[in-house]
């Protein structure tokens, strides 16, 4: 039997309270309620009611934009000419569409993930239980690895900083030290792992800091010495390359501290939003983030004047010609106030350092050109 389509359910409804209604009218009046044939008035008949059935309003399904064809075909055509495990994302951060390139997969963050640390502080300090201005000491066992200006201020019993001075050096210098205080401070790994969940970041992981990461991705066990007088490089450098190769495969197959750019993009466009923190502490992370010194030959090298950028490099290891982890995330934000959310990471390659920073200033210029190329289009407002 075939359905019956709601216009005509009701017409049929309808038609049959009609007919009730006139034949219970007529049944009340019979033959003797003819005028002139009783004295007696007619009974009035109770009122007919029928409930007639609507569905229920289907469902409002909001579709975001079509990704643009043009800079879909330039982001494949620029991963196809790149040999290696990495992943690309772009969202546009108000329209919604998103472009991207094997951007689902889990890549190796390194200090991409000193933006998380930063978003956990700043949610405490929205909560009332972080303060900016807060006294911080950092100590001689607070030191970690490779990247990490502040240990020329470390003397004696510490440098006594605010947990602000350390946001400011982990975001803009990516010091390993400030960072991983600043991680100690709002609790460890299993703070910022919370606040992902809690905030729903999706696909992105949180290692265990980085000294702990570092070691273990070239084969070592952490102790502190190491943080001193270049002792790491000093124990990774009489490691067999049998055991660094074997480390390395390790991570890069299963990274700690693995991200999907999708998922960072995301991110990223509601930490624009202000869909992650108050307008306040917003300001503050995006403030600091376009304060960024570090990647000057990434995603900032190919935008065009008067484009904006705050952005959070990430590099991890190298063995050999091979590296695992070389990353830059971020907002860029065009003369007219467009705003976009690029990743660019690299997982594992061994093509040449200038190859990949050509990989990321190549999909920032691609956004860039499109951006310009509708701003410029016929009836575009400018």
């Amino acid at each position: 039997m075939k359905k019956t389509t709601f216009k005509t359910a009701l017409s049929t409804a309808v038609s049959m309270a009609v007919a009730i209604v006139s034949t219970t009218m007529l049944a009340a009046c019979g033959s003797n309620g003819r005028p002139g044939t009783s004295g007696r008035a007619p009974v009035a008949s109770s009122p007919v009611y029928v409930s007639v059935p609507v569905p229920p309003p289907a469902p409002l399904i909001r579709r975001r934009p079509a990704a643009p064809p043009q800079l879909t075909a330039t982001i494949g055509s620029l991963a196809r000419g790149f040999e290696g495990k990495f992943g690309i994302a772009v969202r546009a951060v108000d329209d919604g569409w998103m472009v991207e390139e094997r951007g689902r997969q889990l890549l190796p963050q390194q200090s991409v993930s000193k933006l998380w640390v930063a978003i956990t502080l700043l949610d405490l300090r929205d909560s009332g239980k972080a303060r900016l201005d807060d006294p911080i000491t950092v100590r001689p066992e607070d030191l970690t690895l490779f990247h990490q200006p502040l240990a020329s201020l470390v003397k004696g019993d510490g440098y006594r900083t605010t947990v602000g001075d350390l946001l400011t050096r982990a975001l803009t210098r990516s010091d390993n030290t400030a960072n991983d205080r600043l991680l100690s401070y709002v609790g460890g790994p299993k703070a910022v792992r919370a606040m992902i969940d809690r905030k729903q970041l999706g696909d992105i992981r949180f290692g265990p800091g980085e000294r702990l990461l570092q070691s273990k991705t070239a084969g070592l066990t952490w102790v502190q010495a190491y943080a001193r007088d270049n002792g790491f490089m000093i124990a990774r450098s009489r490691l067999s390359p049998a055991v660094r190769a074997a480390a390395l495969d390790a991570y890069v197959s299963d990274p700690p501290d693995g991200a999907a750019p999708v998922a960072i993009v995301d991110a990223l466009s509601r930490l624009a939003r202000g869909e992650l923190l108050s307008e306040t502490s917003t300001r503050i992370m995006l403030d600091t983030m376009g304060s960024s010194v570090t990647g000057r030959a990434r995603l900032r090298a190919a935008l065009p004047g008067g484009w904006e950028i705050a952005h959070k490099t990430g590099t991890g290891q190298d063995l050999g010609s091979r590296n695992a982890g070389f990353n830059d995330v971020g907002l860029i934000t065009a003369p007219d106030g467009r705003r976009f959310a690029i990743a660019v990471m690299i997982g594992d390659t061994r093509e040449k350092i200038r190859d990949r920073q050509t990989l990321i200033q190549n999909v920032a210029n691609a956004v860039a050109t499109y951006a310009g190329d509708i701003r410029g289009a016929p009836g575009a407002a400018n």
